[in-house]
């Protein structure tokens, strides 16, 4: 099958909504590949493997990869993709002097040759995260392995957003937690949460590619009887909405919400978080670049959460907040 590729370059501080917009334009799958910088500092204190290639990306700036199925117009696609990343700013946001070109690919030609980039990686003491692909001998006894095939869904553990997302986890999870797992990606946070002593988690996708690869990562790590991968509206599955006759299916409330998403979509439906979760619930939520940290800050606390704490990496943010123990709402 040949798919339509279009490639862009943006600055890397637009990078969620760049991700956000070819998403929403009707991607079957991104990828981002950053600018090298020899100089940018790596946090490797969990012993993260950055083995990354020279590239002639412009410091500064990534290169997106959308891919669009056989037929799409993508001269339409181009441009309305052009007036969205030029009103940027108006969100805070700055795509810099960006490009668009689109040309045509063989699915077989992209969907397996960034393999080669993504190796094992340790994101905290006890969970690794390892492709499927590669061979690897744990670093000590009692360590976490994912298993991993992203394949066309976001989420490898190599972000930023993703890795704070496991490491929040790491720190909230004491064992037979209920959990939701909302943009659940290649389903790497719930199998991570699952891991880690969980006990259910609904992981949850609008995109039906997303959801497919999700189900295939929790096949490959032998948890399809405590992690339910579904298609559905985020806000639906929060607020009740969407209920499904499934007898072992997680059911708010629940111990922790955890979200790697948009921040301007974190700020949309916080109170139906704090709704499904318990009193003295915990929910985590990254894909926060610094220049909205503030704007989320202030929607949590007006919701009603008290900030338990902010973990960073580079110049991402993720929030574990806490739902009062009093409130019984």
């Amino acid at each position: 099958m040949r798919w339509h590729e279009l490639t862009v370059l943006a600055t890397e501080s637009s990078q969620e909504m760049v991700t956000h917009f070819l998403t929403e334009l009707g991607a079957g799958g991104v990828s981002v590949e950053e600018g090298w910088d020899e100089n940018k500092p790596r946090d490797t204190k969990y012993g993260e493997l950055y083995d990354r290639p020279l590239n002639e990306i412009r410091k500064g700036y990534a290169e997106f990869k959308a891919y669009f199925a056989e037929g799409t117009d993508m001269a339409a696609i181009a441009a309305e993709l052009r007036v969205l990343l030029a009103g940027l700013p108006e969100y805070g946001y700055d795509a810099g002097e960006f490009t668009i070109s689109t040309g045509d690919v063989h699915e077989d030609d992209w969907a397996h040759a960034w393999k080669k980039y993504f190796k094992p990686i340790a994101v905290t003491e006890r969970l690794t995260i390892k492709p499927t692909w590669e061979e690897y001998t744990p670093r000590h006894e009692g360590e976490l392995i994912i298993e991993l095939d992203p394949g066309m869904a976001f989420g490898t553990g190599t972000h930023p957003t993703t890795a704070l997302c496991l490491r929040a986890l790491d720190n909230a999870i004491a064992g037979g937690e209920q959990v939701i797992d909302v943009g659940t990606g290649s389903g790497i946070l719930a199998i991570g949460a699952i891991k880690l002593g969980a006990d259910k988690v609904l992981a949850v996708d609008l995109d039906p590619v997303a959801v497919t690869n999700a189900k295939e990562n929790i096949a490959q790590n032998g948890l399809q009887e405590v992690i339910e991968a579904r298609e559905s509206d985020l806000l639906g599955v929060l607020n009740g909405r969407d209920t499904r006759d499934n007898a072992n299916a997680v059911k708010p409330p629940v111990d922790i919400v955890v979200a790697n998403i948009l921040a301007e979509i974190i700020l949309l439906f916080l109170d139906d978080v704090r709704d499904v979760l318990k009193p003295g619930g915990i929910y985590i939520c990254s894909g926060i670049y610094k220049n909205k940290e503030m704007a989320v800050e202030a929607g949590l606390l007006a919701a009603g959460f008290e900030i338990v704490d902010k973990l960073r990496q580079e110049e991402w943010i993720a929030f574990v907040a806490g739902k009062p123990k009093g409130d019984g709402e």
